[in-house]
């Protein structure tokens, strides 16, 4: 590419940052169209592509421009210790919709109620991804977009829908919401079609969502732990779905 810094700054507006090694690495290998991608040290990153990731070895050969580091830095908010940073198109809303609302699914939707940290966003993103869960579904103002939380990803956002909705806006399907006053779940088997949904980190679900709860299941935990960290809990959730699925990755 003659110009990859002005097709950045062309572009930034309007598509998804990548940033790091592997964000771009995950997303190439679930289809993401990535119109530029730069790097201040292009045979440290294509090293990089032979260790961990040969089968994007040759597109990211072809896509990668190395430019100074001044430049790499002016483009991510902080630099990534991979120096790699690229752009993605989002997918279209209406395609992440419609996967969403296909059914019957095979896999349960994750619905975060109000989440409030973009790190932990991108961490329950990056699982839901690995368990192969249908997507994840934020209610609330945080932007489940955001490059914080696609940094905290990894890329993973194109393996999975990511929308955000309102809570009268869910999917259909029963939904079970984690809530310590809840039975325990180790006594629930949890459908492929379920909604599992998460309180916010500070004041857990909402009253509209906890309203609209088909079910109110609990974690283990031991007397005088508070809680769990939000990634951890969807983690333990989604594993316990698993546990019931064997066709689940």
């Amino acid at each position: 590419m003659s110009d990859p810094l002005r097709a950045w700054h062309g572009l930034a507006g309007t598509c998804v940052l990548l940033d790091g090694f592997h964000a771009l690495k995950h997303a190439l290998r679930f289809g993401a169209e990535v119109p530029v991608a730069v790097t201040a040290d292009r045979a440290a990153a294509l090293a990089l592509a032979d260790a961990l990731a040969p089968d994007v070895r040759d597109t990211l050969d072809a896509l990668l421009t190395e430019v100074g580091r001044a430049a790499y830095a002016s483009l991510v908010p902080r630099p990534h210790p991979t120096e790699v940073a690229a752009l993605a198109v989002r997918p279209a809303r209406e395609a992440g919709l419609a996967r969403l609302a296909r059914t019957p699914r095979t896999a349960p939707v994750v619905v975060l109620d109000n989440p409030r940290n973009l790190g932990n966003a991108g961490a329950v993103i990056r699982l839901a991804a690995g368990f192969g869960a249908t997507g994840v579904v934020t209610t609330g103002t945080l932007d489940p977009w955001h490059p914080a939380v696609v940094r905290g990803g990894a890329g993973l956002h194109f393996a999975t829908a990511v929308e955000r909705l309102a809570v009268g806006d869910l999917p259909a399907g029963p939904l079970y919401a984690l809530d310590p006053e809840g039975e325990d779940i180790r006594g629930t088997k949890l459908p492929d079609g379920a909604l599992l949904a998460f309180g916010s980190e500070r004041s857990g679900l909402s009253p509209e969502l906890r309203a609209r709860a088909d079910h109110l299941v609990a974690l283990p935990m031991r007397p005088q732990v508070s809680s769990y960290n939000l990634a951890t809990s969807v983690a333990m959730t989604l594993y316990h779905w698993s546990l019931g699925a064997p066709h689940a990755v």
